[in-house]
């Protein structure tokens, strides 16, 4: 018997959870400026964050993806990518989306059921957040082959939960991606948790990386806690693809310290050590005490930075609070170029017109 191929899976940290530097720092990381901008992005999601739950709570948005403790693997994956890279979400990662154009209001509109809040002024070929597990992974990979068919220089960034890559589509998706060689990232968040059934009980395997290696593509494991190793792994990834390298699959650990969404209670399956052991990885405190150490940041600094989030934030919140409701044609006027008689119909009636 002969060994015919062996494999690695690399895993990369830069910060550790006390906010020291455990490696030299990639050289976009050695200026402290860069730094505290990913800071600022990281404050404002979860300034964002509270806001929504709290609306959610009062019955003023419906039901609610916190993206709390993902805070670094958000603002690692948005501020690698290019502006005209397309970016395919899932729930979380609205603080990706903030950070490619698409406003607070509209993602308060979306939460609160109304379809306008997809409507980005900004990022026009960024594709709606997808409700739906996994299934936007095909989606990615046509966006992809695309890009391909039309030698553009851009890339397609999948991100996806670490239940995601249980499904069917991760793994069509996976192997076409692969043997195509496209230029498509896909942006693992392993929180540990999907929905309530732990990371070891939903796969036996080892690393949710390693499933990269049957497609016959890179993937490497981070940890999603530091944005610093977030942003790095990106960079590499995008700029692979972009060379004509192919795709990369990014597992990034964290843990989802909020419930599931707004409906759940998280409660009834992990305990509070559990929880408050994951409370002191968190990426925000990393951050900042990295920053405040290399005499970057301050108390001054931080009181003025959540003052100015919170102002945004609740700002927008009215701003959504007071835009009147979608009126019943809206319903109609965008599912067809020409609307089908029975529509036509159907939206006289709902007008009143009949």
């Amino acid at each position: 018997m002969s060994i015919v191929a062996k494999f690695e899976v690399h895993y990369s940290q830069f910060l550790d959870p006390h906010g020291k530097a455990v490696e030299p720092l990639p050289e976009f990381a050695r200026d402290p400026g860069n730094l505290v901008a990913l800071y600022r992005w990281m404050v404002l999601m979860r300034a964002y964050d509270a806001k929504a739950i709290a609306l959610q709570r009062t019955g003023q948005l419906g039901t609610f993806a916190s993206l709390l403790g993902h805070e670094a693997v958000n603002a690692g994956v948005g501020s690698a990518m290019e502006r005209d890279d397309v970016f395919l979400p899932t729930y979380r990662e609205n603080g990706v989306q903030l950070m490619r154009g698409v406003s607070l209001k509209e993602l308060f509109l979306y939460w609160g059921g109304d379809e306008r809040g997809c409507d980005y002024a900004g990022p026009r070929r960024d594709f709606p957040i997808c409700v739906t597990i996994a299934a936007h992974v095909t989606h990615a990979v046509g966006v992809a082959y695309a890009m391909t068919l039309r030698r553009e220089r851009r890339v397609a960034v999948c991100a996806l939960g670490d239940g995601a890559t249980s499904k069917g589509d991760f793994y069509e998706g996976l192997n076409a991606a692969g043997g195509w060689r496209l230029p498509l990232v896909f942006a693992v968040t392993n929180n540990q948790w999907a929905i309530s059934v732990p990371r070891k009980t939903q796969s036996a395997a080892q690393t949710l990386a390693q499933k990269a290696i049957a497609a016959g593509m890179e993937g490497i494991q981070v940890d999603g806690n530091d944005v610093v190793a977030v942003r790095h792994a990106m960079d590499r990834a995008l700029a692979k693809a972009r060379a004509g390298g192919g795709p990369t699959l990014i597992e990034a650990l964290t843990y989802r310290l909020s419930d599931h969404t707004t409906a759940d209670d998280a409660s009834r399956y992990r305990g509070p050590d559990e929880v408050a052991e994951a409370w002191k990885l968190e990426p925000i405190l990393r951050l900042r005490s990295y920053l405040m150490a290399d005499s970057a940041w301050d108390k001054a600094k931080e009181d003025a930075l959540l003052r100015e989030c919170n102002e945004q934030v609740q700002a927008a919140a009215q701003a959504y609070l007071d835009t009147p409701p979608p009126t019943a044609e809206q319903m109609f006027d965008h599912l067809y170029a020409q609307l089908p008689a029975a529509f036509v119909r159907q939206r006289a009636a709902a007008l009143g017109d009949e």
